[in-house]
């Protein structure tokens, strides 16, 4: 039976909602493929599930081609698993946390690592058993303090998260390939632009990770791609360390008075006018080294201070710093941190060494000092004296100053060196649609997963995880498909193959409608028949643009010499034809 639109659930809008902030956004909600229920919540209506089923059946049927099972775990999720894992507290506010009657604690499951764990856990205790892979597509649910863009960024979205389970690395690797390439597949099918980039693991763990992004201007995720085909998050891009420069006949380390110099601009000014450079350049920002104080507040609460020391020309990423200190949550000294630590002189921090006398007594004593790759031995910096208004000229690092450690954590610029060698980076936009982990053994050791190898000896299984957007791919391929008219879904997700069009008056253009969209269900397509009556050819057109099926038939004027009208919603073209070869035709 076709899809009547005289008996649909639906209500088509004129005007753009005022809360929707990006074209698919808008367009799903114009068309009437879901309603929002509250912040980053949605109603998903008929056609708009219609969607997401298509997108389901290619994700299960490419799932089973690469080897892997169905089931189906509660979405309410006792505390105890994540407990024993450390995600309970990991995720902070992030989790939709909740108690019974009982009060006990559970929450609303933002992934599903334990759960699935602990079932393997339960059935299987032998090697036998294993390769194993499971997955689900259920809702998932995460407290974003920020919901947008509709689906691409909401508190419930479904997901199909895919788990293996290897008794070795070199299973774990096959299994993980598999997926990755059953990815490929279903992208493909559905009709997605993708780039596969390296990541970064982050709260999930794990020795490797890859994710899927379909590049869009609108897209949360930057990444770098260079033309000798390296690709990576930026939160995943290592810099590339220069070679160690020789300390010896450099000058001597000079603090000079520079006042009113806080910002990187001012101490370049400050530098040109009062210092010459050895080999009579002009001094620049990539001169300086600028010490940026970040408080760092662990899952329980804990705050602590770190100062990572980056050239002055770069700016710190929030995201590579986030991933460089995960699981704590980053952000910008305060006023009130500066308070609790007298020694550190805002806007003249610098580096220090213990019998620098210059640098007087330790400023940044009982906080970690960290470094960008770039500041290697034998490099000679523009930094803050710890004194106000003050800074030091020719300091050189490995002889005047040390770190505690590495934090890879500035910007990525278009024109950096891909860390591969394969030339230069260019930076892009993209929305994550699938995400592929070696989670390794780190779920498994924390649940006690183990069986039983070929000699009788207890081994923990090694797992990867495997995820991608259902509902996400539903808004990115509304965000990618469309024009200025409403949606033009590719084929393979289309809610129906054929729009028939009853446009006019006359009982012999519905019955030729009826006639027709019975002939096309006849073959296995699915039909959306444009039945309404009392409704205006103009009003059913322009719904026919907005609810964007590919293949539009438009049956009016044309019955009474025996055609048909042929609309093409994605070239635009639109050709009469005769009845009779509509079917050949579409």
């Amino acid at each position: 039976m076709p899809i009547r639109l005289s008996q649909l659930f639906l209500r088509t809008l004129r005007e753009d909602p005022s809360d929707a902030d990006v074209q698919g956004h808008r367009l799903l909600l114009r068309a009437g493929y879901i309603r929002r229920a509250a912040p980053g919540i949605y109603t998903w209506l008929p056609l708009g599930l219609m969607v997401k089923a298509k997108i389901e059946k290619v994700v299960r049927e490419e799932m089973a081609n690469a080897g892997s099972q169905e089931v189906f775990f509660p979405a309410l999720l006792p505390r105890e698993p994540f407990e024993i894992t450390g995600r309970w507290t990991e995720y902070g506010d992030n989790l939709f946390r909740l108690q019974d009657r009982k009060k006990a604690d559970y929450l609303l499951a933002p992934t599903h690592e334990e759960v699935f764990t602990l079932l393997v856990k339960d059935m299987y205790s032998s090697y036998k058993d294993l390769p194993l892979s499971l997955y689900q597509i259920q809702n998932k649910y995460r407290d974003e303090a920020r919901p947008r863009a509709g689906l691409l960024r909401g508190r419930e979205f479904v997901m199909k998260d895919a788990y293996s389970f290897d008794v070795s690395d070199e299973g774990l690797e096959v299994s993980y390939q598999a997926q990755r390439a059953a990815y490929e597949r279903i992208f493909t099918r559905l009709g997605v632009d993708y780039v596969i980039v390296k990541a970064d693991a982050g709260a999930m763990g794990g020795s490797k990770s890859e994710e899927f992004l379909s590049p869009s201007p609108i897209g949360e995720d930057t990444f770098v791609r260079s033309a000798g085909g390296y690709a990576a998050n930026v939160e995943a891009v290592a810099t590339v360390v220069p070679k160690e420069i020789p300390i010896s006949n450099q000058p001597a380390a000079e603090v000079h008075d520079s006042p009113n110099t806080p910002t990187i601009k001012t101490l370049v000014d400050l530098a040109n006018a009062k210092v010459k450079k050895a080999d009579g350049s002009s001094w620049v920002a990539a001169d300086t080294l600028k010490n940026v104080v970040l408080a760092l507040t662990s899952p329980e609460g804990k705050r602590s201070l770190v100062i990572v020391g980056i050239p002055g020309d770069r700016e710190v990423d929030e995201k590579r710093a986030e991933a460089a200190f995960s699981p704590s949550e980053v952000s910008q000294a305060t006023d009130e941190d500066f308070a609790k630590h007298k020694l550190l002189v805002k806007g003249y921090i610098g580096p220090t060494k213990d019998g620098a006398q210059f640098l007087g007594e330790k400023a940044t004593a009982g906080i970690r000092y960290l470094l960008d790759p770039r500041v290697v031995s034998g490099t000679s910096w523009i930094t803050g004296a710890n004194q106000d208004q003050k800074h030091v000229f020719h300091l050189v690092a490995g002889r005047d100053f040390s770190s505690d450690g590495v934090a890879d954590i500035a910007e990525v610029r278009a024109g950096d060196q891909a860390p591969d060698g394969s030339g230069e980076l260019e930076l892009a936009r993209g929305i994550e649609i699938g995400h592929v982990f070696q989670l390794g053994r780190k779920y498994a050791e924390a649940l006690e997963l183990k069986v039983l190898d070929e000699n009788g000896k207890l081994v923990t299984v090694t797992m990867g995880s495997y995820g991608i957007g259902v509902t996400r791919l539903v808004a990115v391929l509304a965000e990618a498909n469309n024009d200025d008219k409403g949606l033009i879904w590719p084929e393979s997700v289309a809610p129906a193959d054929v729009h028939v069009v009853a446009a006019g008056k006359e009982d012999s253009v519905f019955a030729a409608a009826e006639k027709l969209a019975e002939q096309i269900e006849q073959t296995g397509k699915t039909v959306l028949l444009d039945d309404r009556q009392k409704v205006s050819p103009g009003v059913k057109f322009s719904d026919a643009e907005l609810l964007g099926v590919p293949k539009v038939l438009i049956v009016g004027k044309g019955l009474e010499t025996g055609e048909v009208e042929l609309w093409n919603r994605r070239s635009g073209e639109r050709r009469s034809i005769k009845i009779e070869s509509a079917l050949s035709e579409i």
